[in-house]
């Protein structure tokens, strides 16, 4: 693709402020409150969020107000039921780490829907584009080994062209592979019924961002979980035709 090729003759220009960024930004913590919890009333459905510090919530004061327990809660809207969820999420994680570290941690029952956030650190740590494909087709099986019914929903990557930690030319350059990884990613998922790529597509206003400039506030993660509950539905009922389909035409 011309825009890795373009990226690859800029990286070297941009690698002095990437160096600097990495020495210099605000860490911030993961949100506080256990990692696991329940929403709602009704009959119970499972919901697991695994992979890197927007599962583990950096941004947000508790979890329940970060990606997984904001899904959670539109989940319960939508569905009228409870939700029982669990967050396996650490910062800096990649997609190896999270085939690595994370994934041979599940355990016990299988999980309805699941949730996955990963590749931004991939992106800035050089991931090449042949191994994030096979990344995200070997967390495809061992997610499904592991719960064979679930709904799989994938994150997109964020609009980094716009994150305000990073400085011009580095913004541009970084938003540019993030790009790429987002086709790649719809590329990859677009064969599996289970999955859905849900988009992270919104206006990078600053003030959508949390003080680090890097993670959602708060307020973004609330949308955020909408659009991943969302993405969950219309992957259940893409699944659901299909099964219909298949059964007709046997």
């Amino acid at each position: 693709m011309m825009r890795i090729l373009i990226f690859w003759l800029l990286f070297p220009l941009v690698l002095p402020q990437a160096l600097y960024v990495r020495r210099t930004a605000t860490r911030f913590s993961p949100a506080q409150g256990p990692s696991e919890g329940t929403t709602g009333s009704g009959s119970p459905v499972r919901l697991l969020a695994v992979g890197d510090s927007i599962v583990a919530g950096v941004g947000a004061p508790t979890l329940t107000e970060a990606l997984v327990g904001q899904t959670a809660l539109a989940l319960t809207f939508a569905k009228e039921c409870s939700v029982q969820w669990k967050a396996m999420g650490v910062s800096g994680h990649d997609a190896q780490d999270l085939l690595d570290s994370t994934l041979p941690k599940l355990s016990g029952e299988a999980y309805d829907y699941i949730i996955v956030s990963v590749g931004v650190n991939d992106i800035t740590g050089l991931t090449s584009l042949r191994k994030w494909r096979e990344n995200l087709a070997d967390i495809i099986e061992r997610l499904l080994a592991h719960s064979p019914g679930a709904v799989i929903a994938f994150a997109g990557m964020p609009p980094m062209h716009g994150f305000p930690l990073l400085p011009q030319p580095l913004r541009a350059v970084f938003g540019m592979r993030a790009k790429v990884f987002d086709v790649v990613t719809r590329q990859a998922l677009a064969g599996h019924p289970n999955a859905v790529h849900v988009p992270v597509d919104f206006d990078p206003d600053p003030a959508k961002f949390s003080a680090d400039g890097y993670h959602p506030s708060a307020a973004s993660y609330t949308e955020f979980g909408r659009h991943m509950a969302e993405g969950l539905g219309a992957a259940k009922y893409q699944n659901n035709a299909l099964t219909e389909l298949r059964s007709i035409e046997s």
